[in-house]
């Protein structure tokens, strides 16, 4: 053990490592004793909020976390895993690397893409796709371009050189970003009931073994760095930023996948936050166990590591893995096959306490079930206050303000803003066809990822509007839900599950925690009515830099089914004469609109109303129709309004871009018209003979249906005679933005 001198342990180092009093004369009780300088260092990664979610779990539960497709509870292992049927599971989660990405954008990204992708392969299943959510400050600022670039860049890396594709997600610009970005990463893996794996350590005896990479001083503290809030020092921190290898992480994943199907295998958890020290304990308090750690077996690629280093290092691409006693040359030859390290460093003991060694010297001991999440780490219900500035941001009247003369330009401006505009420019970065699984790529709706020995397709899009919940918390959460939805039915799935990603400023301010606790209120009623029950997820707090705190921004990852690949719908028109019809009913609302952003500069007035009973009327409407044969393209009125969703419609068909002709007569201004955001609407086109049809299940499901136009083979795009422009003009606008700004 390297002879460092070791600083006194007392009250005030535990602040400096982020606990409070109060935790720390917790620890004294928890000990009966004061605990050695590697033992503070544990419980603080511990009981950060990274770790412990202390602030948030008793919100949390509040989810609806069960239902008949899940085959764990959530939280209950590194992921969700949802029953599919035919022996098969799918395995997902979202993950943030925010804070590492304000720092370190390429390799805070690319490590959050690595994490997020243990976690899923950890638990037996082979990673088939991955999503992102991303928000950034506008693209004028230099450093948010450069924050921009270099995230899609780490994401890129990463996935592309694994081999699994990133099919899916969104991208939105906003001030309160700026310098703090939004990064959430999700993964999808599939996996047979029978080779599922368990994050559990059990059986005294048997042998636990640390596999993959060698572990270094990167990451050190990553877990509380992503625990408190960003500011200017936070540029010297870089090295609380983890360093990613794919490569090695392939042959990690090949070979735990192989070790999956091995009747030795007890259990096996990820190394990420905390390192080896939130590994052991929590796959202990899983099993209700312990262990003996010998951290002198630890391969190490820094000389004269510290135990309190060894514990607490975040570096990339290393496993804990417990097997039963008298496997380990088998367990050895598996990863030594891939050119692994697969060393033994310790065992399992039935005290339930991790004793820790180094040089036969003894430098810890604690209670593993004391020390993480669920079990004896510290749970708080944080003050909460309404918002002062929700009721002057609500109050907008937004009858006042003047309409635009020239609807043209309005729309293409629209469809040049950052946030609407065509984000190929990121998605040609990724390898989105790798596996050749991806049947519809990125462009649609949501990712449409085929299950190979099937007819079955698996749907999943990540959706949330920070504007939205700033301005009403509740609808913004419950939108969020509902959006993720409404994207996988236009797809032809049902949905299935959500995780969520909750990305949100500093706990401890009473009117960030209303923000908190109304959005996850939200989330949950959607939730229920929809029966998408939530799997598991993250919650990012602390998101603010010395500007101010981010938009709430909850993030949903939605999951859907599709039984028959038959049954897969596009969003973009096809086919020259078919009939365009609306589902759902536009009332004009403006509050949190694009429009209202970039044409009057207001960020005002209240989110759009959402009826839940509703929208699942017009999910099964729309699903039945589907169902029926009778679709041939279905998207959502949302970012933008009734205009840019059909202006999309007409431009995306990656085939040919095709035009329309619309009249539709409202009692609204024309620009609640053409760009309010009314919830629960979505855009058929279909045949003419079935329109009737159409009709009759629109009407079984009480929900408003009429025909608005038809597809039209002219190159033009016409709505009430306002707005009449060529499609080139329209695709040069919405493709140019991204890519002209970028390149400057």
């Amino acid at each position: 053990m390297p002879k460092v001198k070791e600083p006194e342990v007392n009250l005030q180092l535990a602040i400096e490592h982020g606990l409070n009093e109060e935790e720390w004369n917790k620890i004294l009780q928890i000990l009966g004793r004061q605990p050695t300088y590697t033992e503070l260092g544990v419980f603080s990664v511990m009981w950060s909020e990274h770790c412990s979610y202390k602030n948030s779990i008793a919100v949390l539960k509040t989810l609806p976390r069960n239902g008949k497709r899940l085959l764990v509870g959530a939280g209950e292992e590194n992921a969700g895993l949802v029953d599919i049927g035919d022996g098969l599971a799918i395995c997902f989660k979202i993950e943030s690397h925010n804070h590492p990405s304000a720092v370190e954008p390429f390799q805070g990204a690319a490590t959050g893409v690595g994490g997020i992708l243990r976690d899923i392969f950890t638990m037996g299943a082979r990673p088939i796709a991955s999503l992102d959510s991303l928000r950034f400050g506008p693209l004028n600022v230099p450093r948010n371009r450069y924050l921009f670039d270099n995230v899609v860049k780490g994401i890129a890396h990463y996935g592309n050189c694994i081999g699994v594709p990133t099919v899916a997600g969104e991208v939105n610009f906003e001030d309160c970003y700026t310098g703090n970005p939004i990064v959430n990463v999700m993964t999808i893996g599939l996996v047979k009931h029978e080779n599922v794996i368990s994050a559990i350590s059990k059986g005294e005896g048997n042998t636990v073994m640390i596999v993959g990479s060698s572990t270094g001083r990167d990451g050190i503290h990553g877990a509380t760095f992503a625990s408190v809030e960003l500011s200017e020092e936070s540029e010297n921190r870089r090295s609380s930023v983890q360093v990613g290898d794919p490569f090695t992480e392939k042959l990690l994943l090949e070979a735990t996948l192989e070790l999956a199907k091995q009747g030795y295998l007890i259990g096996v958890q990820d190394m990420g936050a905390a390192g080896i020290a939130c590994s052991t304990s929590e796959m202990s308090a899983r099993g209700k166990s312990g262990m003996i750690l010998n951290l002198s077996s630890v391969p190490l690629r820094e000389a004269d590591m510290h135990p309190y280093e060894i514990l607490l290092s975040e570096s990339q691409e290393r496993m804990l893995v417990v097997i039963r006693k008298g496997f380990e040359e088998e367990t050895k030859k598996i990863f030594e096959k891939w050119d692994l390290n697969c060393v033994k460093i310790g065992k399992v003991i039935n005290s339930g306490n991790l004793d820790i060694f180094m040089d036969n010297k003894k430098v810890g001991s604690l209670p593993a079930w004391h020390l993480v999440l669920g079990g004896g780490a510290p749970v708080y219900d944080r003050e909460t206050k309404e918002p002062a500035y929700l009721k002057k941001v609500q109050g907008r009247n937004l009858k006042k303000i003047t309409e635009p003369n020239d609807y043209n330009q309005v729309l293409l401006q629209l469809l040049s803003s950052p946030g609407i505009a065509d984000k190929s420019w990121v998605y040609r970065q990724f390898d989105h066809s790798v596996r050749s699984n991806t049947a519809v790529l990125p462009g649609s709706s949501s990712a449409v990822i085929r299950i190979k020995g099937t007819r079955k397709a698996l749907v999943t899009k990540t959706d949330g509007n920070g504007r939205y919940t700033y301005l009403n918390p509740y609808k913004g959460g419950a939108i969020a839900v509902a959006e993720s939805a409404r994207n996988v039915v236009c797809s032809g799935a049902r949905p299935i599950a959500i995780t969520n990603c909750l990305n949100f400023g500093n706990p401890y301010d009473p009117e960030i925690y209303y923000q908190f606790k109304l959005a996850v209120q939200g989330m949950g009623d959607a939730c229920r009515v929809f029966d998408t029950p939530v799997t598991g997820g993250n919650v990012s707090f602390y998101n603010e830099s010395p500007k101010g705190a981010i938009y709430p921004t909850p993030v949903v990852g939605m999951v859907g089914l599709i039984e028959d690949i038959k049954y897969i719908t596009t969003s973009w028109f096809k086919n020259d004469g078919d009939f365009i019809m609306l589902l759902g009913a536009l009332k004009g609302e403006l509050g949190g609109s694009e429009y209202l952003k970039v044409i009057h500069n207001i960020v005002g007035g209240d989110a759009p109303d959402i009826d839940l009973t509703f929208e699942k009327r017009v999910y099964q409407a729309t699903l039945e129709a589907i169902h029926k044969g009778i679709v041939s393209s279905a998207t959502d009125v949302s970012d933008g309004g009734l205009a840019v969703a059909l202006a999309e419609s007409c431009i995306t068909n990656p085939e040919k871009s095709v035009g329309a002709s619309i009249y539709i007569s409202r009692k609204l201004r024309n620009d609640e018209l053409f760009f309010g955001e009314s919830q629960s609407v979505i855009v058929l086109s279909i045949n003419e003979k079935y329109l009737l049809d159409m009709e009759r299940i629109a009407s079984k499901n009480i929900i408003p249906c009429i025909t608005i136009g038809r597809v039209k083979d002219n190159g033009r795009l016409k709505i009430n005679e306002i707005i009449d422009l060529p499609l080139t003009d329209i695709k040069k606008a919405y493709a140019e933005t991204i890519p002209n700004t970028m390149n400057i």
